[in-house]
């Protein structure tokens, strides 16, 4: 992460049902926020639940992160424009000193294990199982530290996948941390891209930091061109994934898996009919409310 002379960081706290959540999250996003966290009313974050557990709250704080030094007046006015709101809520906005927003994910944050071998681990913690796959990863400006269900749901799927000698896209990177766990689980390369040049920029800082940089490379969507992968992951947003179909088709060899999440219960019945007819489906599996998706391109 990049300091920019200690300012702070402006943040913008929204009380959501949680069947808005993935809206006011995409909203955020649309506002040009660097960070979207889902906290419940207790300020507890959705963290990785033990097995057989459920944490599922119906009202979700959604926080948002946005670039340190950018003036209160931008960011009220943009975040009011996607949220379509005439004013933010009281209390709604405030100023994250630097050191306190690291410090704070520090003291929050230790190991992680997903599956039967695959552990995130913050450079500050020692690894519990020394000999385990353990993937570093420090606090970031990008999405995806391990800690939201789509993307435990991934490294659980990429914990037991066949990785060996194996091609990965990983479709909407954020901070690298899926592509990066496939390197480390055993795939021969992987390739990721976002449309946030923060993400990439992440993913590199943490491909280094785990010694897999020279098997990342970091393109743009444009320039994957006629790529082919094995496999490809995308944890985004309901619509993109719907959208991308002719894309990932486009990049899958018949018998290609496709990995999706990013996507609530509610929306996986209409996810699977548009899919259903490029690829089969192999699994569907849910985690607080939120959905992954395996399939095979035919």
């Amino acid at each position: 992460m990049t300091k920019t002379g200690g300012l702070p960081w402006p943040q913008v706290v929204i009380n959501v049902p949680l069947a808005h959540a993935e809206e006011t999250e995409a909203a955020f996003f649309d506002a040009g926020a660097l960070s979207v966290t889902y906290l419940d009313e207790e300020d507890q974050p959705v963290l990785e639940p033990a097995p057989g557990e459920v944490r599922l709250w119906d009202k979700l704080q959604v926080v948002a992160l946005f670039e340190q030094g950018r003036p209160e007046a931008e960011v009220r006015e943009v975040v009011c424009n996607c949220l379509q709101l005439d004013e933010l809520p009281e209390g709604a906005f405030t100023l994250v000193e630097d050191e306190q927003w690291e410090r704070a994910w520090m003291d929050q944050f230790g190991p992680m294990r997903f599956g039967s071998r695959l552990w995130i681990c913050p450079s500050h913690c020692e690894p519990e199982d020394p000999d385990a796959v353990n993937l570093r990863l420090d606090p970031g400006l990008a999405f995806g530290t391990g800690t939201h269900a789509t993307t435990a749901l991934c490294l659980q799927w990429l914990d037991s996948a066949r990785l060996r000698g194996r091609s990965v896209l990983d479709f909407g990177c954020g901070s690298g941390v899926l592509a990066i766990a496939a390197l480390l689980l055993g795939a021969a390369s992987a390739q990721g891209t976002d449309i946030d040049p923060q993400a990439m920029q992440a993913s590199h800082e943490n491909a280094l930091l785990n010694n897999v940089a020279e098997s990342l490379s970091l393109v743009s969507a444009e320039d994957l061109a006629d790529n082919q992968y094995d496999i490809i992951v995308a944890n985004i947003l309901f619509q993109p994934l719907c959208e991308l179909k002719s894309v990932f088709a486009a990049h899958l060899p018949s018998g290609g898996e496709l990995v999706m999440s990013g996507v609530l219960e509610e929306q996986a019945d209409e996810l699977l009919e548009h899919y259903a007819d490029d690829f089969r489906i192999d699994s569907v599996e849910c985690l607080d409310g939120w959905v992954r998706v395996v399939a095979q391109r035919r």
